[in-house]
């Protein structure tokens, strides 16, 4: 029975039983517009840190949605959470978990927020889909080739709502370059050049504030840190203020450094999107790069080229090396003093486009119109209500596991190429490097017990698809 049909039935038990009617308010009837609780979706939050409660604030904003529950092995980070969602609705009902397990146990949460770091994403998705929960999760998706197949096989299985916190795809900016290129504005798209962090020994993690990069030193855990959950499926590593900080993000037990999370998952995804192969991958990848030399130990300085069966080539280069080959990546300095994106080039234009803004050669590409019969992808201008349209009415959303498996793969593909010092070939459909035993033992990593990947089977009493 689902949960909306439940509390009808115990509302009228309640009423015939007391033998007066109940006073209900307009709002709880949606009289005013508002949302019937009974029809509201219920989301727990996993891994509330900078990026997962950006996500919470995101959704608290949804008035069919209520945020009941959120998880993070840091007390403070859950504290603080939880204090965000009591003063979003006035109350202080919202439960708070270490474990993310018991979360995902309860029955009455119908959808979950997932951000803890991509160490974790796959394990938490696979689990919160056997258990019907439809899912929003970080990107990058995985750790490693294998965890992201898995991860597909889990949400086709089960059959729920799954979007990749890929947001860019709801930026209008990235929809109308996207629909250029489609549209042929600048003629056949030849080469997608990407600019993404990095670029030398001495570069730091964004956001932090370290004039140079500090040594680690091995700490006592803090109270309130549960390191063995932080760490997770990882290998063992004694517990440091500097670890647990962004800097996991280019450590490789954790992440791809800025061919992974750290950006550059962000720009393959639009150019993926660009050149219409969300449902593929290249066909080869070849680069070279120098990793960092302190704690981070992945790639600061790296340029990959890979080729698709189309013949377009997308280069994924750190923003150092980036700025030297192709000089529109200066374009964003003037507004905000970075100029990460990517720059889409064909045989008669080029379109750059960031965050921080867009320009195109030639420069009349900005004033035109995408009209009703020209190619037009999916719309999405807020993501994470686009989330959650797909579960109420069970169409696709912008951003759906398939195309978060595959860009996944290209990072991946790219950082083994580097470490492997050789060209390689990759088949799309078997999804593996071509006749290449060595490289393909390093699409998946081992996970430190007792955690791992099972294959789910059939779905159990309770574990049915919940929501709308």
């Amino acid at each position: 029975m689902k949960r909306r049909e439940f509390m009808k039935g115990t509302l009228a038990g309640a009423a015939g039983v007391l033998g007066f009617p109940t006073i209900i308010p307009a709002s709880a009837l949606g009289a005013d517009g508002a949302t019937p609780p009974s029809d509201r979706l219920t989301m727990g939050c996993i891994g509330v840190g900078a990026q997962g409660s950006g996500d919470m604030r995101g959704f608290l904003q949804n008035e069919d949605l209520r945020v009941v529950a959120v998880c993070d092995v840091r007390e403070a980070s859950r504290q603080r959470a939880k204090g965000m969602v009591d003063a979003q609705y006035g109350d202080k009902n919202c439960a708070v978990y270490n474990d993310f397990r018991e979360l995902l146990a309860r029955s009455d949460i119908d959808t979950v927020s997932i951000a803890p770091g991509e160490r974790w994403h796959a394990l938490m998705s696979i689990e919160a889909a056997r258990r019907g929960k439809h899912i929003h999760c970080e990107k990058s998706l995985a750790l490693s080739v294998a965890e992201a197949k898995a991860l597909r096989e889990a949400i086709q299985r089960y059959k729920v709502v799954f979007q990749m916190g890929s947001q860019q795809r709801s930026s209008a900016p990235f929809r109308f370059a996207t629909e250029l290129v489609r549209n042929g504005r600048i003629g056949q798209l030849q080469t997608i050049a990407i600019g993404s962090a990095g670029g030398g020994r001495t570069a730091l993690p964004l956001g932090l504030g370290f004039s140079q990069m500090p040594a680690e030193k091995p700490a006592p855990i803090p109270p309130g840190v549960d390191w063995d959950m932080w760490l997770g499926p990882s290998p063992w590593a004694p517990y440091s203020d500097l670890r647990i900080t962004r800097t996991w993000m280019s450590i490789r037990d954790y992440a791809l450094g800025g061919i992974g999370a750290e950006y550059g998952v962000h720009d393959v995804d639009i150019g993926q999107w660009a050149n219409n192969s969300d449902d593929t991958t290249p066909i080869s990848v070849e680069g070279v790069g120098d990793s960092y030399h302190d704690i981070r130990n992945t790639f600061t300085t790296y340029e990959i080229e890979y080729k698709y069966a189309n013949g377009v080539k997308m280069l994924l280069m750190d923003l150092v090396t980036a700025r030297k080959r192709f000089w529109q990546f200066q374009l964003g300095e003037s507004v905000r003093g970075v100029s990460v994106g990517l720059i889409l080039i064909g045989t008669e234009g080029w379109i750059w486009v960031s965050r921080v803004g867009m320009q195109t050669q030639p420069a009349s590409l900005m004033r035109t119109v995408i009209g009703p019969n020209d190619i037009r992808v999916l719309r999405s201008d807020e993501h994470r209500r686009n989330f959650l349209d797909a579960i109420r009415t069970g169409q696709p959303n912008v951003s759906p596991v398939e195309v978060g498996v595959h860009d996944e793969m290209i990072c991946q593909m790219g950082d083994i190429a580097i470490r492997m010092g050789r060209k390689l070939n990759w088949d799309p459909v078997k999804e593996v490097f071509k006749d290449d035993e060595i490289a393909n033992r390093k699409l998946s990593r081992v996970m430190r017990s007792p955690w791992r990947i099972e294959m789910p089977g059939p779905a159990g009493p309770g574990q049915e698809k919940t929501g709308s």
